[in-house]
């Protein structure tokens, strides 16, 4: 093994630069792709430092550039006979160590840099679970609230109409994401069964347990976040039990964080949705958040009518001004800016993982880092849920259902197996205790090898 020295050094940091500038050069006005380039690339110098084929390979070259990406239009028609346009995305960014996964997201913030952003991201996050999936991601700048039911029916199906060409179960197989859940993905496998005249349950995961979905999964996200946080707790020392935390969004990864929080003995005392959050300095009743969020999908506001002794603040990052020990941003990108990290911090937090994808800024990292706060980043802590969707592709191929117990099973190990990994991996490349370094260069190192096997494709 090469000798790391100040000249390997300095031309591995030269090479790292020159990739990002060209980046920039081809990406324009892609804030958002830019900056999870950045974050990645930040990391890796240390690699080609001490590994140079990576760089005699160009690996770097090619895995900032996706291998393929699929724009179009979704005609469909509402509810009073107006036909509608919106753009969907495909992006299909690596697939050496197996099919494009990641989700789709249907929100009107949907565009070409957020879903390059959320594919790059996925494909270490993919890497990182030990499991056989290579990154990528989808969507469309479509607002399905306030939608009915048949709205979305319509708008789904034209939208698999596209996609259909793209997919498949050994080719890529979409998820969910914000704005996409189970009904969701329920209309879109329904057309995709339609033109393809065939039942091929592992094109999609996420799906209903009728039809082939996985027990767990809709708990995986959240469920995995905490048990990453969990693991990081325990290196200090520290746990959940009698913790305070706060919970950013109110969705299906903030709902089941908030559920496996409960369950270690912590107390919730806020969350949030696009409009706002509630502080119940009591603990957050989650059963009435699921009831608003998940079956009157009403807005996070009416949680004080029932709960007077709750307050609602209208918007969202005041939530970040709230005590707690531990701080779980589950909500989107970039919702923890440098300011709210340091109010984070003088409140005394301890350990902040990232539910959602990238939901911290690069500001707010460095300020974490910085201050000793535990730290997990989100391709690490938000793996959960991509872990359950490559489980429950398993169980399609097998034609056989696992329990809910084996599959969080699977999940705990998973997740100790992804912190684990980033751990010694920021060790050996001299970044000891640095999550963010380490679960980028163990996810990257996977892919990496993977791609000089297979020569220049």
């Amino acid at each position: 093994m090469p000798t790391v020295t100040a000249e390997t050094t300095s031309i591995a940091k030269q090479y790292v630069q020159s990739v990002y500038e060209t980046v920039i050069k081809r990406n324009p006005h892609e804030s958002e792709f830019h900056q999870a380039i950045k974050e990645i690339l930040d990391s890796l110098t240390p690699v080609f430092a001490k590994h140079p084929k990576y760089m005699n390979h160009g690996i770097l070259e090619r895995i900032v550039e996706p291998e393929r990406v699929v724009s179009f239009r979704v005609p469909w028609v509402d509810d009073s006979g107006k036909p509608q346009v919106n753009r969907g995305f495909r992006v299909q960014f690596n697939s050496a160590i197996g099919p494009y996964k990641g989700g789709l997201r249907f929100h009107p913030s949907v565009n070409a840099s957020i879903i390059k952003f959320l594919g790059f991201e996925q494909i270490f996050k993919n890497s990182l679970t030990g499991l056989p999936i290579g990154g990528g991601k989808g969507g469309a700048d479509f607002d399905p609230k306030g939608r009915s039911d048949n709205e979305i029916m319509r708008f789904t199906q034209s939208f698999m109409t596209e996609l259909y060409k793209y997919i498949g179960p050994d080719e890529d197989v979409p998820a969910g994401d914000i704005g996409v859940g189970a009904r969701e993905i329920g209309y879109m496998f329904g057309q995709y069964k339609r033109i393809r005249g065939g039942h091929e349950a592992g094109v999609l995961t996420g799906k209903g347990i009728i039809y082939g979905g996985s027990l767990t999964r809709t708990e995986a996200t959240g469920y995995g976040c905490v048990y990453f946080v969990n693991e990081m707790l325990e290196s200090k020392g520290l746990s959940f039990q009698g913790s305070k935390v706060v919970v950013s969004g109110s969705g299906n990864v903030s709902i089941y964080a908030m559920d496996k929080v409960n369950q270690l003995g912590a107390k919730v005392v806020a969350c949030s949705d696009s409009n706002g959050y509630i502080y119940d300095p009591n603990g957050i009743n989650l059963q009435t958040v699921k009831r608003l969020k998940e079956v009157e999908r009403k807005r996070i506001s009416e949680y004080v009518n029932e709960h007077p002794h709750a307050a609602y603040t209208e918007g969202c990052s005041g939530i970040w001004s709230i005590p707690c020990d531990i701080a779980l941003p589950c909500a989107t990108q970039n919702e923890i800016d440098e300011e709210s990290a340091k109010l984070l911090i003088a409140n005394g937090v301890k350990a902040v993982g990232e539910g959602a994808n990238m939901p911290s800024t690069l500001e707010a990292i460095d300020a974490f880092l910085h201050n000793n706060v535990l730290f997990g980043p989100a391709k690490a802590a938000n793996a959960g849920g991509v872990a359950v969707s490559a489980l429950e592709m398993s169980q399609n191929s097998m034609r056989l259902s696992w329990t809910f117990e084996e599959v969080d099973a699977k999940l705990h190990a998973i997740m100790k197996n992804i912190y684990q990994n980033s751990v010694r991996a920021a060790e050996v490349y001299g970044q000891s205790g640095n999550l963010v370094v380490g679960a980028n260069i163990a996810g990257f190192i996977r892919v990496a090898d993977a791609m000089v096997a297979q020569g220049v494709v």
